[in-house]
């Protein structure tokens, strides 16, 4: 996939320094938020089998039932997304599972350094060096 320079200018309008960019309000984070929010929102679209603003197909009772925020953790600090919701609870999105809390594959590192055998102490002081 490319991103033309034309997107990438209109993305970078209001980037001044570094922070602009990289920083807590930066233009990276609020990126990751709304694509994550967005590829959401089609899974969601797959599993209801309409597009968001269009009619439900005839006899189907589920719907769209709004929005609900979760806030992931991740080497970015904490992201709020809105994930999207359904009527009858059964929507089980891929991007973020329910019940996960952190991303970019914290839950992967915890677990193999818990079975190299280090403590959960050591555990925590490693990641919060990676963190760092």
């Amino acid at each position: 996939m490319t991103i033309s320079k034309e997107i990438l200018d209109e993305l970078l309008k209001g980037v001044e320094r570094p922070e602009d960019l990289l920083g807590d309000a930066g233009l990276m984070k609020e990126l990751k938020i709304r694509l994550m929010e967005r590829m959401l929102g089609a899974e969601l679209t797959a599993h209801l089998g309409y597009e968001e603003g269009k009619d439900a197909p005839p006899g189907q009772s589920n719907r769209r039932n709004g929005t609900s925020t979760k806030v992931l953790k991740g080497r970015d600090g904490a992201l709020p997304v809105a994930v999207p919701r359904d009527r009858d609870s059964s929507f089980e999105p891929e991007l973020v599972k329910k019940g996960q809390t952190r991303i970019d594959g914290m839950d992967d590192k915890i677990i193999g350094l818990y079975a190299a055998g280090l403590t959960v102490r050591d555990i925590q002081v490693h990641l919060l060096d990676l963190m760092a």
